[in-house]
């Protein structure tokens, strides 16, 4: 194995982390910002307001999207292993 195949696959394993990660990081962003603005439009400052419905929001996402998930995490996985089952 040569530095050119490294770092092959360190970039699919890199993209395919962000492939995984950015649907539900997005969702939490999206409720932070829809729950951030509510805040401040009925100046409501409870803590506990923020973090609910992010967490409900993201628990609800996680189990939508984890076939998507469990399939990008699997090809990875299946390269990787031909790759290893090939010699490099």
């Amino acid at each position: 194995m040569n530095e050119a195949e490294v770092l092959e696959i360190s970039k699919e394993a890199i993209f395919t982390l962000l492939k995984v990660v950015t649907p539900i990081l997005s969702v939490a962003l999206f409720v932070g910002l829809i729950v951030g603005i509510f805040q401040a439009l009925t100046q409501i400052q409870e803590m506990t307001l923020a973090f609910v419905p992010k967490i409900i929001s993201v628990f609800i996402a996680l189990i939508l999207l984890f076939p998507f998930m469990l399939n990008q995490m699997k090809t990875l996985s299946e390269e990787l292993f031909n790759r290893i089952v090939s010699g490099g």
